[in-house]
Order: structure tokens, then C-alpha cells, then sequence
């Protein structure tokens, strides 16, 4: 069973659609893991689209269970490694527009 408040606190639930790109792991084996009373889930609807909501650590505990401990950590640093990439590309863009606006003042002085 979630936790108290457990639900509402920021990131400790997630959709289905998130879980697939974090965890690799495809809608029948949430609907899977609903079905055999290891996934609590709650239903949403953004702009007339249904999804599944779920407890982020309900999700690991099953894929722990069905897949294996080696499979929650690839997808997790899988997804670290994305995001760090992601940031350094923003990070890089921004050095570049600064160093452009720099060489413009410089030349103004």
C-alpha cells in the first residue's frame, strides 16, 4: 500500500508513459504488475487522454522482482546519463551566446 501523502508528493508517482522512458519497461507489464496486486495505480486525464499514474516505488520493487536488480540500475543510469547529456548541450548553447555577447560588448568599448 502507498504511503500517506505518498500520492501527492512530488515525484513519488509517475505515469506510464514515464515509467516507459526511465525504467524501459512497456504498459503490459504495469498492467502486469496492476493485475497481481503489486502496483497500486490511479486513472488521469490530460486533454482528453487517459493514463496511468503510479507509485514510483512500487514500480521499482517489481521490476526488481520480475527482471532484476541489474535492470532497474541500467534504466536508472540510463536516465541520468540523458538528462546530464541534455544539460550539457543547454550548458554549452548558453556559452556559446555568452561568448558571442562578450566579443559584442568588447568591440563596442
Amino acid at each position: 500500500m502507498a504511503e500517506e501523502g505518498e500520492w501527492t508528493r512530488k515525484g513519488a508517482t509517475l505515469s506510464e508513459v514515464t515509467a516507459q522512458k526511465e525504467y524501459g519497461v512497456d504498459r503490459d507489464f504495469i498492467v502486469k504488475g496492476i493485475r497481481a496486486g503489486k502496483l497500486e495505480y490511479r486513472e488521469g486525464v490530460i486533454w482528453g487522454n487517459p493514463y496511468l499514474r503510479i507509485v514510483r516505488r512500487q514500480l521499482e520493487k517489481y521490476i526488481t522482482e520480475e527482471l532484476g536488480s541489474d535492470r532497474l540500475k541500467t534504466g536508472k543510469n540510463q536516465t541520468e546519463l540523458r538528462k546530464i547529456k541534455t544539460e550539457i548541450a543547454a550548458l554549452k548553447r548558453r556559452l556559446c551566446e555568452l561568448q558571442i555577447r562578450k566579443v559584442e560588448l568588447e568591440r563596442q568599448i
